[in-house]
C-alpha cells in the first residue's frame, strides 16, 4: 500500500475486534505504536497515522502468517499508511529507524497463530495475544492484567506502563523489565536527584519509568535520555552490590 495524506484520525483503546468495514487507527508517536497490541478481523484495513516524528510500520517478515505478505510504509514523515489484513494470525511489526529503542507492536487477525507465538518479539515487548483478543485493543500505557482492567504505568502519550500475559511488565525498551517496579522508593531518589529536584520522588514509580516516560513524550533528546539511563543503571548497579 502507498502512504496516504494526513486524514482524520480515528480514536484508539477498542473494545471489541475492528470488522472489515472499520478502518482502526494506529498511532505512531515519539517510540510508541498506539494501541501497542490491536484486533481486527480477517479484510480490516488498519491506518498508521503519524502523531510525531518520523516513523514506519514494518512487519518481521518471520513474525507474520506464512500465507501472509509482509507490509512496510516506508519511514514517512506526513500523514499516515494503510495495510490490509486479509489472512488470519498474528503480527509483529516494529519502526525502522526506532526498532532498536523497542518500537514495536502486535496485530491479531481474527484468532492467534503464526511464527510470531513461537518466540518473543526481538525489540522491545508487546501484549500477549490472548490479552489483545480478550480486550480487543490495548493503549500503549495502560496495564492489562488479562481481565480486562487498566491502570496507569510507564510509556506513552500520556505515560503508563502496561502488559498483560505471562510474559510480565511492559517497558516499551528491551533493557526495561518487570523488576523495575521493585526498585519503588529508591528509584524514585535517583530521578529526583538527577533530574536536578524537579519535584518530589514518587513512591509507586522508579526512575526509569520516569525517564521512560519523559523520551516518549519528547521531553528529552536521545543524547540525554541515554546519558540518564547509564547513570540509572550504574546507580542500581551498586545498589545491588
Amino acid at each position: 500500500m502507498e502512504a496516504l495524506g494526513a486524514g482524520a484520525v480515528a480514536g484508539t483503546g477498542l473494545s471489541q475486534p475492528a470488522t472489515a468495514q472499520e478502518t482502526p487507527v494506529v498511532r505512531m508517536g515519539n517510540n510508541y505504536f498506539d494501541p501497542i497490541g490491536l484486533h481486527v478481523e480477517p479484510g480490516t484495513t488498519v491506518r498508521f497515522e503519524l502523531a510525531a516524528g518520523a516513523h514506519s510500520a514494518t512487519a518481521y517478515e518471520n513474525r507474520i502468517p506464512s500465507d501472509a505478505s509482509a507490509f512496510d510504509s516506508g519511514v514517512i514523515s506526513s500523514g499516515g499508511y494503510e495495510y490490509t489484513f486479509e489472512e488470519p494470525g498474528t503480527y509483529d511489526y516494529y519502526c525502522i529507524p526506532h526498532k532498536s529503542g523497542g518500537m514495536v507492536g502486535r496485530i491479531v487477525v481474527g484468532s492467534p497463530g503464526g511464527p510470531a507465538e513461537d518466540s518473543l518479539i526481538p525489540n522491545g515487548e508487546v501484549p500477549d495475544s490472548e490479552t489483545i483478543v480478550q480486550n480487543g485493543a490495548v493503549a500503549v500505557g495502560s496495564d492489562i492484567d488479562g481481565s480486562g482492567s487498566t491502570d496507569g504505568g510507564m510509556m506513552g502519550p500520556g505515560g503508563g506502563g502496561m502488559m498483560g500475559g505471562p510474559r510480565g511488565g511492559w517497558g516499551g525498551l528491551p533493557f526495561i523489565g518487570g523488576a523495575l517496579g521493585m526498585l519503588g522508593l529508591v528509584g524514585g531518589l535517583f530521578y529526583w536527584a538527577l533530574s536536578g529536584g524537579d519535584g518530589p520522588p514518587k513512591n509507586d514509580d522508579s526512575a526509569m519509568e520516569t525517564l521512560q516516560r519523559r523520551y516518549a513524550r519528547g521531553e528529552i533528546d536521545d543524547d540525554e535520555f541515554q546519558r540518564r539511563r547509564e547513570r540509572l543503571e550504574g546507580g542500581q548497579n551498586n545498589a545491588s552490590r
